[in-house]
């Protein structure tokens, strides 16, 4: 009896034990998960749902200084408006003109990873303009220092088919270094048209070489069943949108490009 007795004891006070043990290591993971850093992928989709849950902002916020939060997340502050907290997501598209990545010099911004965009503000606020939909960046594009900040020369206005792209000094969206002072390039080119980053993308020669460019509300895509439209649509092709032109570019496809002071006048697929 007294045996027995003993036996039941011990396993009773064991039990105990492994329950102690258990809720420990629970609690022990529960307070490491809560104090992950870095913008791994985790770290962004779990503040990627949590703004999916909440109604947050959507709108453009231009001209103004993107800084660091925390891992994931920013404030915009813009001249005049109430500061704006943001997210980021694995499909948020960065991009940069010296400052996030690329260098200060390049026609075109430079494509960014979400680390590079954490590392440059961690170092300080970087100017940039957001675009945002439920409280998440969709696009961050640095702005070109250069032009912001001259208040005269390049900025002070546009010639040509510039002036439909938007490259003014005010709004520093899709800036061109040269093209407002009519510096951009001249020329026809076949070969195959890929995608850079928003109304930007290059036109390979028949050497490899790659051309750079910009589309404008003026410029005419034709399409002939690669951007749009299809192989039957006679010689003047299908009118395509810009949407549509930049789904094919992601793609690839082979086009006759005609560029005036670096913005495409014509894009027409090869048919």
């Amino acid at each position: 009896m007294m045996n027995r007795h003993l036996r039941k004891v011990v396993v009773a006070t064991a039990a105990i034990t492994a329950g102690l043990l258990m809720t420990a290591c629970q609690n022990g993971t529960d307070d490491g998960s809560s104090g992950k850093s870095g913008t791994g992928t985790a770290a962004v989709a779990e503040n990627a749902s949590d703004s999916a849950n909440a109604k947050g902002v959507s709108g453009s916020f231009k001209g103004g200084k993107v800084t660091r939060l925390a891992p994931g997340k920013y404030i915009v502050s813009v001249p005049g408006k109430d500061d704006q907290q943001f997210l980021v997501a694995d499909d948020t598209e960065v991009y940069g003109a010296g400052t996030i990545c690329g260098e200060a010099g390049a026609r075109v911004d430079a494509p960014c990873t979400l680390d590079q965009l954490e590392a440059a503000t961690e170092k300080g606020a970087v100017n940039a303009d957001v675009e945002m939909e439920n409280g998440v960046a969709t696009l961050v594009t640095e702005r070109r220092a250069a032009p912001q900040d001259s208040g005269s020369g390049a900025g002070s206005g546009s010639s040509g088919p510039g002036s439909g792209s938007g490259s003014s000094s005010g709004s520093g969206e899709t800036v061109v270094e040269g093209i407002n002072q009519g510096e951009g390039v001249d020329g026809t080119w076949f070969g195959n048209v890929s995608y850079l980053a928003p109304g930007k993308y290059t036109v390979s020669d028949v050497k490899g070489v790659e051309q750079q460019f910009f589309v404008s509300e003026e410029t005419e895509i034709r399409g002939h069943g690669d951007i749009c439209g299809d192989a039957d649509a006679g010689e003047g092709g299908t009118e395509c949108t810009e949407a549509e032109l930049e789904a094919a570019a992601k793609k690839g496809f082979s086009a006759e490009v005609v560029i005036s002071n670096g913005i495409a006048t014509t894009i027409r697929d090869d048919h």
